[in-house]
């Protein structure tokens, strides 16, 4: 076998890559494992998207190559979304790019804007295709830890200069994955003045917008004045409406920015599925009747995991978004050895916080993928551990 490239051999190794192996073992002992690792919720799609992917599976036109510019009602769907719930204006066909999911589109960007010597700004922990895009690339990421003392927020100003004057992207996702962390609109103000100023992309990677609670609307960075000139924003249908298998998402922004990773997609893929994408176009259309009741769920399933792990004796919080809780693991212990206990001795999986990053270390990420009582269920195994 040939040596692999140095790139590749740059990966960090995956903690508990055991795990899967270690859940079938459990359940064909009969032991009654509650998963709440992957960000991965069991509750349905939209109707109308069922509805509308049943019909176009009947249309053989849409099982033909989508290319970059996929659906057309798609896209026009996707700009009069952004209208509606930002107040921004977009061209459906120069400033929005359909994506196989926003995953595929954030790790590929880095191969239109990064070469060996130029720097990316990675949250740490955070959601492993900025690391990935960036190696890939022949770039260094520059890790930043997102602690508690900074609210999550990456410390703009802390970053050394002869970083600043290399980086070709800055990686933002707020609310945040896996703190649940949400940034106040001045931080993106000075986030866009920085790359304005180093002349950097934005990638702000939205994917929970919709998962808010208790009143709070997560901004777009297109609202924040000068966004244009450098921004690009990332959007999932994977956790709005729980369509993570269909791989559908979208990116918006900078004409120049946005073009720039459809030419590398035209190298990398032909698009996603037609008949996706009209479903994708029907669950936007019913973004208004539909999303809120979803919403609703996730709150009554966070309030349910919060208080029930506050009772077994952990310091959990309610985020204001996201469909996570960032929680301490207790002292004198990693979040790999915890998830592991966890796992074995109780049968509850958690994602340990140094599977997302060093800077994650001292937490562990709990998903709000099961119901009420399946959470409150696996909060009291977890207190067992204490």
């Amino acid at each position: 076998m040939p040596q692999l490239a140095e790139r590749f051999r740059s990966f960090p190794p995956y903690p508990l890559a055991d795990v899967p192996e270690i859940k079938r073992r459990l359940r064909a002992e009969g032991v009654d494992v509650i998963d709440l690792g992957a960000g991965d919720a069991d509750l349905a799609p939209p109707p109308a998207a069922l509805a509308a992917l049943r019909q176009a599976t009947a249309d053989t036109s849409l099982s033909r190559y989508p290319f970059n510019l996929g659906l057309p009602a798609f896209r026009e769907a996707v700009a009069a979304w952004m209208g509606t719930r930002f107040g921004v204006r977009l061209d459906p066909y120069k400033e929005i790019l359909p994506l196989i999911g926003s995953k595929e589109g954030i790790a590929h960007l880095a191969f239109a804007f990064v070469g060996p010597g130029d720097a990316t700004v990675v949250p740490d922990p955070g959601y492993q295709c900025y690391l990935g895009g960036t190696l890939l690339a022949g770039g260094e990421p520059y890790i930043v830890p997102l602690r508690p003392e900074n609210d999550f927020l990456i410390p703009l100003d802390a970053i050394p200069e002869e970083v600043a004057r290399r980086t070709k992207i800055l990686y933002l996702n707020y609310p945040n994955n896996p703190t649940a962390a949400i940034a106040p609109r001045y931080y993106l103000e000075e986030a866009v003045r920085w790359c304005r100023e180093r002349d950097a992309v934005l990638v702000s990677d939205n994917a929970y917008s919709e998962l808010a609670f208790d009143g709070y609307r997560p901004p777009s960075i297109l609202e924040i004045e000068g966004a244009a000139d450098v921004a690009i924003e990332f959007h999932s249908f994977s956790k709005t409406y729980n369509m993570t298998g269909w791989r559908i998402g979208w990116a918006a922004g900078n004409a120049e920015i946005v073009g720039a990773l459809a030419r590398v997609k035209t190298f990398v893929d032909t698009g996603a599925f037609l008949a996706v994408q009209a479903a994708a176009t029907a669950a936007l259309e019913s973004y208004a009747e539909w999303v809120p009741g979803n919403v609703q769920a996730f709150r009554e399933r966070r309030d349910a995991l919060t208080a029930a792990l506050c009772s077994e004796g952990f310091d959990a919080r309610a985020p204001r978004a996201t469909m996570y809780l960032w929680v301490p693991v207790p002292a004198g212990t990693t979040s790999e050895a915890f998830a592991r206990r966890a796992l074995v001795e109780q049968g509850v999986v958690v994602m340990p916080g140094s599977a997302l990053g060093a800077g994650g270390e001292g937490f562990m990420r709990l998903a709000l993928t099961q119901p009420p009582d399946r959470l409150r269920e696996a909060a009291h195994r977890l207190g067992r551990l204490l």
